[in-house]
């Protein structure tokens, strides 16, 4: 019997219409695995924990039914095949996140006017026919199940009504604890970065013990965590700042800098002041804007606008699942590109994968899957990230190399366009002052992210951890950035930052260095579930969240302006200058950590590079892959034969690059409009002729020579 409160909604393509999703997987199982399947039927699955009568249930299937192209039922639809098919129905596990259910509640709450408790849950179920128990397994096993972040249900007819809901959290009360490090030796601090995958190395595990040391305390698993995020090479790229030995072949040593110091950062602004000297930059005003220090670099661009671009690798995500993870790369990229300066309006996106054979045929190592379906599930990931935020895309590329069959490169970009002044401020500089509250603006906090930062800097395996991985909910995302965009314009908004890597230990730990200290309290965040600790609310990266720093007399109106716009918006803290971020928990003291230890405290290893005693050869094999003297119709061939060079026109087309109507020269040309453009123009606005020209380049094989003979040859 069904219970108030807990609903089943079956959807289904009509029988007389194509069943897209169902011909597609038919396909991929016999073309991929070699499976014998004869036919396999999709439907859409709802669990709706939510207080509804059976008439409201009714209403909400009426909302989510196409009328058109699908039936639907509450409960379940019947099963009229006759050769005894499998069922197998799979769905997030509890507590990832689960964009299309949040969608569903909404629409829910839309249909019946009221906000309801609780929370929607989807599903796929896939009626498979043709396949014995062992092909079952391998199907779902290798194609269309990823145990990391899904749960799967086998049925067979006739089935039963299913009304499992994958709840997540529990009622375990909020606890601080403390992490014994002071009298630790170095096996001891090995194991606690290893087992709390903090990705510290001994080094660092020294000085936060001796730091602590000096406090006369341990440091709490909140600071530990804080710490260990804000030192992971992901934010603080440690191998980039290093200094380096370098030990010329003539005895001389050579001490560089850092990477980035010296060629990154050096190298860009050589050429500013370049610029500068030669009278380049217009009217004396700089080119470079503002780089190095906000989420992404600003250029002039315009008299009224400046452009914003940040692109950033998502690679061991979406090496563990391909969709969410590239799905929370685009999204990731768009929010960094939107928190920069006040805020900036989104313009377009790029991407590039760099995979492995697709048609690789040996075992995989453990824990990593097939370059095909990682290919399958980035591209999706990526479409649905930028399209349903109402982004499009202007250039993308693929390359595949057997070295990227380890871990892939999955490159996201995003370009955007900044008002060079908002309510009569410059939008690319922001301030928050002490007295400013700190806000937490869009989506709910859950256990999807945490570690995702000091999980970049780790090696995948089998034991890579599920709460690493996060899947973005560009609809949400959409809806926060579009309120924030009024809020920008209104001269509401004194600072703001994405929650990225390590949530709020690093958005209000770096927005806090501008004031010289901040104090928030977790018991205030919005939770998705129940159960979190502490120190998990303080690092989840879960996704589409903003921190926002507010003027006191701006708190009302900009939070008027939040519920008129659906959005989420709590008031956590202030900023201060106590010079340390103060984080509790109600009454409780979380972490207490001085802010110059924090950002300042990460020892860098130091490098050794030994310069090559002479040239390298003339035919290096990095630039002699494409040529081959000997047989110049095979090397054609070949070179024909490569899948970087296969008709891409399909994938490119699966994401619309006509949205804002803003595309110029389009993504692919020729006749047929099935050739990649070398390179893409946009229009920055609307009814303006200043357009953004975009291209790429990318070449693997550079991998293959250090960085001296790399200059020497070319």
């Amino acid at each position: 019997m069904q219970t108030r409160g807990r609903w089943r909604l079956e959807l289904e393509t009509r029988a007389e219409l194509r069943d897209a999703l169902g011909f597609q997987t038919a396909e991929r199982l016999r073309a991929w695995l070699g499976l014998p399947v004869t036919r396999v039927h999709t439907r859409k699955v709802f669990h709706l924990d939510l207080d509804l009568s059976r008439e409201e249930a009714e209403r909400v299937l009426g909302v989510l039914v196409d009328p058109v192209a699908e039936r639907g039922a509450v409960g379940m639809l019947p099963d009229p095949w006759t050769d005894m098919p499998s069922f197998v129905t799979v769905g997030f596990r509890p507590g990832v996140t689960d964009a299309v259910g949040a969608t569903v509640k909404r629409a829910a709450e839309d249909c019946l006017g009221r906000a309801l408790e609780g929370h929607a849950y989807s599903s796929t179920m896939f009626v498979i026919s043709g396949l014995d128990g062992a092909g079952l397994l391998r199907a779902t096993e290798e194609l269309l199940v990823n145990s990391l972040i899904q749960r799967v249900r086998f049925d067979t007819a006739p089935r039963d009504l299913d009304l499992d809901i994958p709840r997540a959290g529990g009622e375990t009360a909020p606890e601080v604890n403390q992490v014994a490090l002071r009298e630790a030796d170095d096996a001891a601090l090995t194991r606690t970065s290893d087992r709390g995958v903090l990705a510290l190395s001994l080094v660092e595990m020294r000085a936060i013990a001796a730091h602590f040391r000096a406090l006369g305390r341990d440091p709490t698993d909140a600071e530990l965590e804080c710490i260990a995020q804000t030192w992971s090479e992901h934010c603080k790229h440690k191998i980039f700042a290093a200094p380096i030995d370098m030990h010329e072949a003539d005895g001389r040593t050579i001490r560089i800098n850092g990477l980035f110091r010296t060629y990154v950062r050096g190298a860009t602004l050589a050429v500013a002041e370049e610029r500068a000297r030669t009278g380049a930059d217009r009217d004396g005003e700089p080119w470079l804007v503002s780089v190095f220090h906000d989420n992404a670099g600003v250029v002039r661009f315009s008299d009224v606008d400046h452009l914003v671009y940040k692109v950033e690798t998502h690679n061991s995500p979406s090496a563990l699942d391909p969709y969410g993870g590239a799905m929370t790369g685009i999204v990731g990229v768009n929010r960094d590109a939107f928190g920069t300066g006040l805020g900036a309006d989104l313009l377009t996106n790029v991407w590039g994968y760099c995979f492995g054979d697709p048609h690789h045929t040996s075992a995989m190592p453990a824990g990593l899957l097939h370059p095909r379906r990682l290919r399958d599930g980035v591209h999706r990931g990526v479409v649905d990230g930028g399209n349903q935020s109402g982004i499009p895309y202007s250039r993308g590329f693929e390359l595949f190399d057997a070295r990227y069959l380890g871990k892939p490169l999955v490159f996201c970009g995003t370009v955007a366009v900044m008002p060079v002044t908002s309510a009569g401020r410059p939008t690319h500089q922001k301030s928050a002052q002490v007295g400013d509250l700190v806000v937490l603006v869009g989506g709910r906090t859950g256990k999807d992210g945490i570690h995702g930062a000091t999980f970049s800097s780790v090696r995948l395996d089998e034991n890579s951890p599920v709460q690493a991985v996060q899947i973005g909910d560009p609809i949400t995302q959409k809806m926060m950035f579009d309120m924030l965009t009024e809020a920008r314009d209104l001269g509401l908004i004194a600072s703001i930052t994405a929650n990225g890597a390590g949530g709020l230990s690093s958005s209000v730990g770096e927005m806090a260095t501008a004031t010289g200290g901040a104090r928030i309290d977790l018991a205030k965040v919005p939770l998705k579930y129940p159960g979190l600790q502490p120190w998990e609310i303080l690092i989840s990266e879960a996704q589409e969240r903003m921190t926002v720093a507010l003027r006191p007399e701006h708190e009302a109106a900009f939070m008027d302006l939040a519920a008129r716009h659906e959005v989420e918006a709590t008031v956590l803290g202030t900023f201060d200058a106590s010079g340390r971020l103060h984080v509790t928990y109600g009454a409780q003291t979380v972490a207490d950590l001085d802010l110059a230890f924090l950002h300042e405290g990460v020892p860098l290893p130091r490098l050794r590079a030994e310069a090559p005693a002479s040239a390298p050869p003339a035919d290096v094999d990095a630039f002699s892959r494409w040529v081959v003297d000997a047989d110049p119709a095979a090397t054609v061939l070949a070179v024909l034969a490569m899948p970087e060079h296969a008709d891409g026109s399909a994938r490119r087309r699966g994401y619309d690059h006509e949205v804002k109507g803003l595309s110029v020269v389009k993504p692919l040309g020729g006749i047929r409009r099935d050739v990649p453009a070398v390179a893409t123009v946009m229009r920055a606005r609307h009814g303006r002729d200043e357009g953004v020209v975009l291209g790429e380049g990318v070449h693997p094989s550079y991998a293959d020579l250090d960085a001296e003979q790399m200059a020497r040859a070319c």
